[in-house]
C-alpha cells in the first residue's frame, strides 16, 4: 500500500538546486527535545520524526516506500546477520560519516545501547525485560561490527522491527562530560555523568518557552548530526529552520537551501494560510488541510476526497501504521485509579464512545474505526480475522454501558451514577470504590482541534446516557503532554490526571505490544498492568505465528487498556503544486524534505 493524493501529483523532472520550504506545523507541539534519546513526556511524531530524525538517523529507516518495511539503502546499519541456533545477531555498519567528520562505528551504536543499558527507564521506547534487559552479552567485533546475543530465540521480524529500530547511533563527541572526554560506549560506569550532562546541554525538557532552544543550532554537541539535516537557527518565535548537512552519506541528499517550520496555533490559522496560497507574503509550501475543512466526503481513507485547495495545492493523506486511543491514568491515587483497574468500567467507556458516526460526520469519511491495538491501515496480515471481519467487541451502545454500571453495583438513575453496592464480590462496583462514590471523570484533550472537541462533546454526552459524568477541559497540547505524563504518586508528583487525549496514538513497526501494554513498559503511560496481557505479549515477540498475534490483540480489544479512538490520516498534507518529490508518504509519520525540489523551469 502506498499512499495516494486524490489529485494526480506533478510530474517528476529535474530538480533544480536551491529554493527554501516553508512547512506550517500543526498546533501544540513544538520539539522540545533534541537529545534523541527521549522521555516517555516527550514521544510523539512532531518531536521525533519530524524534527530529531532529520538530524540523528537510527541505525534502521522505515517505510520509505510508503509501506511499512525497512529501507536497507537509507539505513545505517546492513541487513542482520544471525547465528545458526537464532541466539546472536550481527551488525555491520556503514562506513557513513557525522558531519564532523568522524566516521560512524560500531562505538556509535554501543553508546546508545549502553544508555538503554543504565538509564532505559529514560527513554520513551523501553519495556523492562526487553532490549538490551533480553541480552546475555553485546559487544564490539570490528570497528563496524556489533553483535547481540539474546537470552533466547526471539521472533526475526521482531527483533529487527521493535529492538534493533530503537538504537540511534551517537557520535564520539558526545560522549563527555564537564570535565572532558568519557568512555559511555565502552563502559556503562560513564553513563550516569554523560547521561547528565546530555540533558543539560538539551536543557528543561518540561520548561515550554524558547531561550534554552535558541542555543542549541550553535551548540558543539547538537551541531554534529548524521542525517541529511542540521539546525540552522530556533527562533524564541518557535521558527524552526534546517540547512543541508554537506557531509550526509545517505544516498538522498537535499536539494532545497533550506527548509523552515513555522508554528500555527489552531486549525482555522492553518486554514487561512493555506487559502492565502504558497506564493502571499510569508506563504507556505506545506501544510495540512484541517479535517474539519474538508469540503466533501471521502469515500476511501487512504485516497481521499476532493480536495478545496486543489489550484493551489495537492493532497497527500498520510495514513500512519498506527492505533488512536484514550490514555487512562491507573496510578492515579484517588478513587478514580481504582475504577480505571474494573474492566467493565472501561467496557462502559468504550462504548460510549460513538466512532461510526464520527468517521462519517465528523472526520468526513477520512477515518475509520479502530477498536483495537493493530492498525488497520494500511491493511495487512496483522489484524485478526474477528476485527477484520468488523465483529467488534463493543460497538457504540450507550444502554449496555448503563446495564453494565447497574450490574457491577452501581445506581445510574442520575449522573453521575452512584455507588450502592461496594465490594469484590459478584455484582459489586470493585476493590477501592466506596459506597457513596460519583462516577465522574476529568477528561483532558489538546486544544485547537475542532474535530476533536466535536468527538469529546459526544463522547460527554452519550456517556452521561449512562450515567457517567465526563468533565471535559482543553489544554494546549505540549502542556498537556508534559503535565499528563507518566507518573507515580508521591508528594512532590501526585500523579492526579484522569483521562488524556492528545489527538494522537502510537505509530508501530511491527504491533506486538510490549510497547503499550506490558507492564512498565515506556510507552504505557497510564501504567496499565495485566498478568495475561504480559503472557499473550510474550508469546507475540518469540513467535511469527498470525494466531498468536491475533489471540492477544482480541484480548486487549476486549480489556480495553485504552479508549480506542476513530483512526485517522496523521495529516491531510496540502503540498505546493509548484513542489517536487514530495510522495510516497511514509507511513510511520517521517518526512523527507532532503527528497523536495523545485523544477529546472521554475523559479523559486
Amino acid at each position: 500500500m502506498t499512499s495516494a493524493s486524490t489529485v494526480a501529483a506533478p510530474a517528476e523532472a529535474e530538480p533544480r538546486k536551491g529554493g527554501v520550504v516553508t512547512w506550517a506545523c500543526a498546533p501544540g507541539f513544538p520539539p522540545a527535545v533534541i537529545f534523541p534519546f527521549t522521555p516517555a513526556e516527550r514521544m510523539g511524531t512532531r518531536n521525533i520524526l519530524e524534527f530529531q530524525a532529520l538530524m540523528y538517523r537510527t541505525l534502521y529507516y522505515f517505510g520509505s516506500d510508503g509501506t511499512p518495511n525497512v529501507d536497507y539503502t537509507q539505513s545505517i546499519g546492513e541487513p542482520p546477520e544471525w547465528s545458526e541456533d537464532g541466539l546472536t545477531v550481527t551488525v555491520t555498519v556503514k562506513p557513513w560519516k557525522w558531519s564532523s567528520g568522524e566516521t560512524i562505528s560500531a562505538d556509535n551504536v554501543l553508546f546508545w545501547v549502553n544508555l538503554m543499558k543504565v538509564k532505559g527507564a529514560r527513554y520513551g521506547e523501553y519495556v523492562p525485560g526487553y532490549f538490551p534487559d533480553n541480552l546475555t552479552s553485546y559487544g564490539k567485533l570490528a570497528e563496524d561490527k556489533v553483535f547481540f546475543t539474546f537470552d533466547k530465540v526471539y521472533s526475526k521480524h521482531w527483533v529487527l522491527h521493535n529492538q534493533l529500530s530503537t538504537i540511534t547511533p551517537l557520535p564520539k563527541s558526545w560522549d563527555r562530560t564537564e570535565d572532558g572526554p568519557a568512555n559511555a560506549s565502552g563502559d556503562p560506569a560513564d553513563v550516569e555523568a554523560v547521561y547528565e550532562y546530555l540533558m543539560a546541554q538539551q536543557g528543561d525538557i518540561v520548561d515550554e518557552g524558547n531561550e534554552h532552544r535558541t542555543r542549541w543550532a550553535d551548540s558543539p554537541i547538537w551541531s554534529v548530526v548524521s542525517g541529511p539535516w542540521r539546525l540552522k537557527s530556533y527562533t524564541l518565535e518557535g521558527v524552526v529552520t534546517f540547512v543541508p548537512n554537506e557531509h550526509y552519506s545517505g544516498p538522498n541528499k537535499p536539494h532545497l537551501d533550506e527548509f523552515r517550520q513555522v508554528p500555527t496555533f489552531s486549525d482555522e490559522e492553518q486554514y487561512r494560510m493555506l487559502q492565502a496560497g504558497p506564493d502571499a507574503e510569508n506563504g507556505i509550501q506545506v501544510g495540512y488541510l484541517p479535517l474539519s475543512f474538508a469540503t466533501e466526503p471521502a469515500v476511501d481513507p487512504v485516497v481521499g476526497g476532493p480536495n478545496p485547495l486543489a489550484d493551489k495545492y495537492t493532497m497527500y493523506p498520510q495514513t500512519a501504521f498506527c492505533i488512536r486511543y484514550i490514555s487512562l491514568n491507573y496510578n492515579n491515587p484517588t478513587v478514580v485509579g481504582k475504577m480505571f483497574a474494573q474492566t467493565y468500567l472501561r467496557q462502559a467507556l468504550q462504548s460510549c464512545l460513538d466512532q461510526d458516526t464520527a468517521v462519517r460526520d465528523i472526520y468526513q469519511g477520512y477515518a475509520y474505526r479502530q477498536n483495537g491495538p493493530v492498525p488497520m491501515y494500511p491493511k495487512t496480515d496483522y489484524v485478526s480475522p474477528r476485527q477484520r471481519e468488523g465483529a467488534w467487541p463493543l460497538p457504540f451502545d450507550p444502554k449496555h454501558a448503563k446495564e453494565l454500571l447497574e450490574a457491577n453495583g452501581w445506581d445510574t438513575s442520575r449522573t453521575p451514577a452512584v455507588c450502592v453496592r461496594p465490594g469484590t464480590g459478584p455484582g459489586e462496583a470493585g476493590e477501592g470504590i466506596p459506597v457513596g462514590t460519583e462516577l465522574t471523570i476529568l477528561m483532558r484533550y489538546v486544544e485547537g482541534r475542532p474535530a476533536l472537541t466535536r468527538l469529546m462533546h459526544g463522547f460527554r454526552d452519550a456517556a452521561a446516557e449512562a450515567g457517567i459524568e465526563l468533565r471535559l477541559q482543553e489544554v494546549y497540547g505540549s502542556v498537556l503532554v508534559a503535565e499528563d505524563a507518566p507518573c507515580k504518586a508521591t508528594e512532590e508528583t501526585p500523579c492526579l490526571w484522569e483521562m488524556c487525549c492528545w489527538n494522537g496514538g502510537w505509530a508501530y513497526h511491527h504491533p506486538t505490544g510490549e510497547i503499550l501494554f506490558s507492564t512498565g513498559a515506556g510507552g504505557n503511560f497510564g501504567f496499565y498492568t495485566d498478568p495475561k496481557a504480559d503472557e499473550l505479549i510474550n508469546r507475540t515477540v518469540t513467535s511469527d505465528d498470525l494466531d498468536v498475534l491475533y489471540e492477544y490483540q482480541d484480548y486487549i480489544a476486549e480489556q480495553v487498556p485504552v479508549i480506542f479512538t476513530p483512526n485517522f490520516p496523521i495529516r491531510l498534507f496540502e503540498v505546493s503544486n509548484e513542489l517536487r518529490g514530495f510522495g510516497p508518504v511514509n507511513p510511520y509519520g517521517m518526512i523527507n524534505p532532503e527528497n523536495w525540489y523545485y523544477a529546472q523551469d521554475e523559479d523559486r
